[in-house]
């Protein structure tokens, strides 16, 4: 019997830096138990070069990272969501559209890399900092035992996550 495949939606405003880095961790560290995604309520329109630097050093290959708007997962077609994750304290207060399925939300916000000024060391150091703390959310996600825990139990457990 194959294991459940756990769709996973991480939303911030611009769909640039934090989000973006969200996706790739978590495709690549899933381990195909989980299918990662990225929007924005306002996407930039594009991805944070940091971002990509940073994935590239984790072995992520960076082709077809694009910022997209929340909108692309609430159409017909879309992928079924289980999970939607806010990363930023701004898409978190933001009214969300109502997502098929009704999948268990939390709010994992991070400090916005993007929004980091001065060199490229402090932007560089920006960006590694909110991928550290990312990654940790995503292991502490893969190790809960989905499939033993009852629905509210499992709500409780990823909110929990975005407190560490």
């Amino acid at each position: 019997m194959v294991d459940k495949i756990y769709n996973v939606l991480f939303i911030c405003t611009g769909n640039s830096a934090r989000s973006i880095v969200a996706e790739g961790l978590l495709n690549q560290l899933g381990n195909g138990r989980f299918r990662a995604y990225s929007a924005g309520s306002h996407p930039t329109g594009r991805v944070n070069a940091y971002a990509l630097r940073e994935l590239a050093r984790y072995g992520i290959p960076t082709d077809g990272f694009r910022s997209k708007s929340w909108d692309e997962f609430s159409r017909d077609g879309a992928p079924a969501l289980d999970f939607v994750f806010t990363v930023c304290d701004k898409a978190a207060g933001e009214a969300c559209p109502v997502w098929p399925g009704q999948p268990m939300t939390a709010h994992w916000g991070v400090p916005d890399p993007a929004a980091m000024e001065g060199t490229d060391e402090r932007k560089l150091q920006a960006i590694r900092d909110t991928a550290i703390t990312l990654k940790r959310r995503i292991e502490l996600i893969l190790s809960l035992p989905t499939s033993k825990l009852d629905n509210v139990a499992l709500h409780k457990a990823v909110r929990d996550i975005g407190q560490q």
